[in-house]
């Protein structure tokens, strides 16, 4: 690290020679760098965090080009008339897909759904059921035949086995309803109706989202719904609102800890350098200087410009550099502006601060900056490119929540380095030498003398490791949140319409996975083995049902026969002596559903049932869908379908893959926790290997490293005691607290170094009082995102603010205690 000072030492005085140019110019760049850091945008889907590459993604995206991946907005009305929420409806579809967006000249819906074509589907249900749901029609039939003989028997009498014999009936009563629901989406009793609207834009694009619901707002408003009946109540929203509701409160977010942190940050810097150098100032000129209090308050917010200034053009760098690498944030970056203030800013106290301290020593403002770089700047260098490399470690990493939270934070890092050591200082030279704004007293400071040993040495060494060692012991009680719904932000608007909106959603499927084959063949392979892998004991019982078009629509002629003539043994059955006669409800559906005596050509077929499977193109897809029999939201149940559907592999050894969101966000869970303990192994190893290095001694490595590995096992034992959880949110940043925390090891260690033996109550009055600033700062840029309403983004901020404050506190305690009783023991060397 020397080295790298002395060769980049032109650097430094060609900055101290000419401090305003330098400024000026990397003011200009930053005003460049900013203007691209402000077209971020961030991206709220966790799912978009696999590698792009991914066969579920791929699968996705083939899914999304074949199908479309659309999001729907929903309005629901509500009045005691069914008229009315009708007429209402029928002008609101009429009106609404009329409504013009000039910015996408084009409409703000595609499409609406309403009213379902029940009727033709009533008179070809059989047409349109599966070979299985035929069979069990045809042994309902022969059941009911069956039975009607033997009740003809004057011999007959009832054993009680009803139950057994209406199995049948129950099960063509689910298929009947699967196929024809009611005509008009309403809930029970038809006071509320519900319309679906796809529309046009992208729910990526939010100017368009935010004009979409604004428009809206306005519609609604000018067709006054109270018109059509006094009580109408109508709301609209849906995913596509609540998505923009989350992704508006995450930037209200990172704007409101963004403000939080950095304010609190500028207050506490100020403060700091206020009060250490006016007592310093006092002592130095006897209470006799030139300059009163009122002088010294005044020039306050010098510290944070000289810190700030730098800090500011570093950051607007690296997020213009990101827009150019990666083009966009996601949930996990999009904080990490005020997470690289309070890191950077740790940086700037500590060069600041020892300035300061070599210019109270009569240094003239040149060799306080040489020294200064000299110095302090090793342990800068250290630290910052440890802390760097390790973030970049997470760039190896295949989930993007650690790779793009690795190059942005590394990066920034190694740019707040630089302006630190080489903007700073041209500050420096322009506030203190140029202007005069930085005062220091003209007498020498009086040098610390004496011993003063670290009190109780061994006691706090022994309960350290005490305490080390029972977390290692219990490390078992440590838990993952699995739980997708603990960790998102909840929105009551969105969570009252959800529930309003259910009662007319009678459908329990949700969440379905599909698999497109090439070929019909391979449709039917794939459901079979899907079905079996549903019937087998060997899967996790995820898998509700397996549907195709294929099993329901006949695409071929001899398909199309072997239906009819199916259909045609049906009607028979139904002019059975023993059923004609009988007025039974689920006979007369039976008697209209089996009226089909041609082929029934596909664009007869209502919407409401071919949607699914119906490509962009208005052909029948190769389309296997899968509904869950579980819920998605679970974290575990979510993985374990994934496991089951995920990959079908054909007898011929070609390979299909799911395709649905909730399969892409399991394999990212997947890969996350499967990701994450090599990436803090990865890091924790390449702290230590770059210690070594720098220390160029196995001991004093060693005595750096152990404030991070205890305060550490100190943060997972408040987090058991507490019942803290990790998460896919708080695991991308144990990594970089890994990378933070050694940083006051190496400070002190570097500090110590330099000062020599019987001098670590002056270091920790000098040094430590440093890094407990730096640490402090650092707290406060996380603990921003306490306040946040994300659950995710909280859970960042708990870790972070734990993490960094526990090995701050084995920096100031255990490792002086160590070094202390290392000393008494004639262990330590140099």
């Amino acid at each position: 690290m020397k080295q790298l000072l002395r060769l980049l030492k032109p650097l430094l005085k060609f900055n101290y020679s000419h401090p305003y140019w330098v400024v000026s110019v990397c003011i200009i760049l930053a005003v460049l760098s900013g203007y691209y850091a402000l077209q971020l945008k961030v991206d709220t889907d966790i799912a978009n965090l696999l590698p792009e590459d991914h066969p579920n993604v791929l699968a996705l995206e083939k899914l999304s080009e074949s199908v479309g991946g659309e999001t729907e907005m929903l309005v629901v009305i509500n009045s005691p008339s069914f008229e009315a929420n009708k007429a209402f409806a029928d002008t609101l579809i009429q009106r609404s897909l009329d409504l013009y967006y000039p910015r996408y000249e084009d409409t703000f819906f595609k499409r609406a759904e309403f009213r379902r074509e029940t009727e033709f589907v009533k008179n070809n249900a059989l047409y349109l059921a599966s070979e299985n749901e035929l069979e069990e029609v045809t042994q309902y039939l022969e059941d009911e035949i069956q039975q009607a003989k033997e009740e003809a028997n004057p011999f007959y009498f009832d054993l009680g086995e009803e139950e057994e014999e209406t199995a049948g009936a129950e099960n063509f009563e689910d298929s009947y309803n699967m196929l024809v629901p009611s005509e008009y989406p309403v809930n029970e009793d038809s006071t509320i109706m519900v319309v679906r609207f796809f529309p046009t834009g992208s729910k990526s694009d939010i100017k368009y989202l935010e004009d979409m619901f604004d428009e809206y707002d306005s519609l609604l408003a000018s067709m006054n719904p109270q018109a059509y009946h006094p009580e109408m109540e109508v709301r609209f929203g849906g995913r596509l609102k609540r998505h923009l509701e989350e992704l508006t409160s995450i930037m209200n977010d990172v704007l409101g800890s963004f403000a939080s942190g950095i304010s609190s940050v500028i207050l506490l810097v100020m403060l700091y350098f206020f009060f250490k150098k006016y007592i310093h100032y006092r002592k130095g000129t006897n209470g006799n200087g030139d300059y009163s209090v009122w002088s010294h308050i005044i020039r306050m917010p010098v510290p944070v410009l000289i810190i700030g200034v730098p800090l500011l053009i570093s950051l607007t760098w690296t997020f213009g550099i990101t827009y150019f690498y990666l083009g966009i944030l996601n949930t996990m970056t999009s904080v990490l502006f005020v997470i690289l203030f309070g890191l950077g800013i740790d940086y700037g106290i500590h060069y600041y601060a020892r300035y300061i301290e070599l210019r109270s020593l009569g240094m003239n403002a040149h060799d306080a900056v040489m020294k200064t770089n000299e110095k302090t700047g090793e342990a800068i260098l250290v630290s910052a490119f440890t802390t760097a490399a390790a973030l970049y470690i997470l760039m190896f990493a295949d989930f993007r929540g650690f790779s793009e939270f690795g190059f942005i934070s590394g990066t920034g890092i190694l740019l707040s380095l630089m302006a630190m050591l080489y903007i700073l200082p041209a500050l420096l030279v322009i506030f203190d030498e140029r202007l005069n704004w930085i005062l220091i007293s003209d007498e020498q400071k009086e040098e610390y003398t004496g011993v003063h040993r670290y009190p109780y040495a061994r006691t706090i060494v022994t309960v350290g490791l005490v305490a080390s060692a029972f977390v290692i012991g219990f490390s078992g009680n440590l838990r993952f949140q699995y739980d997708f719904g603990e960790l998102e932000p909840t929105f009551p608007e969105y969570e009252e319409f959800r529930s309003f909106a259910g009662q007319v959603d009678d459908n329990s499927k949700r969440n379905p996975a599909y698999i497109i084959a090439e070929t019909n063949e391979q449709v039917e392979e794939i459901a079979n083995i899907l079905k079996e892998r549903m019937d087998s004991d060997t899967t996790s019982p995820t898998i509700q049902s397996v549907e195709t078009l294929q099993e329901r629509y006949p695409i071929h002629e001899a398909q199309e026969q072997q239906k009819l003539q199916k259909i045609a043994e049906i009607r028979e059955l139904l002019k059975d002596p023993f059923l004609v006669e009988q007025e039974d409800e689920d006979l007369e559906k039976l008697r209209m559903a089996a009226q089909t005596t041609e082929p029934v050509s596909l664009d007869s077929i209502p919407n409401y049932l071919k949607s699914r499977f119906i490509t962009k193109e208005g052909e029948v897809g190769r389309f296997v869908i899968i509904y869950p029999s579980v819920g998605l939201g679970d974290g575990k149940k979510s993985i374990a379908f994934k496991n089951d559907v995920s990959v079908v592999t054909l007898d011929s050894g070609k390979e299909f893959h799911a395709a649905s969101t909730s399969i892409v966000a399991a394999s990212m869970l997947d890969l996350m926790r499967t990701e994450s303990p090599y990436m803090v192994g990865a890091t924790f190893i390449f702290i230590y290997f770059f210690m070594l290095f720098s220390f160029r001694s196995f001991r004093w490595s060693i005595i750096a490293m152990l404030p991070l590995l205890v305060g550490l096992l100190w943060l997972f034992g408040l987090m058991m005691i507490f019942g803290l959880q990790f998460n896919f949110y708080n695991l991308v940043v144990l990594p970089a607290i890994l990378g933070i925390g050694e940083d006051s090891g190496v400070h002190l260690a570097h500090r110590y170094r330099e000062e020599g033996k019987n001098s670590m109550w002056q270091v920790l009055s000098s040094t430590g009082q440093h890094i407990t600033m730096g640490s402090i700062t650092t707290m406060l840029g996380f603990a921003g995102l306490l306040f946040t309403n994300h659950p995710g983004l909280q859970s960042i901020g708990v870790m972070a603010v734990l993490g960094i404050g526990m090995t701050l506190l084995t920096s100031i305690t255990f490792l002086p205690a160590l070094i202390q009783w290392l000393e008494d023991k004639d262990w330590i060397r140099f």
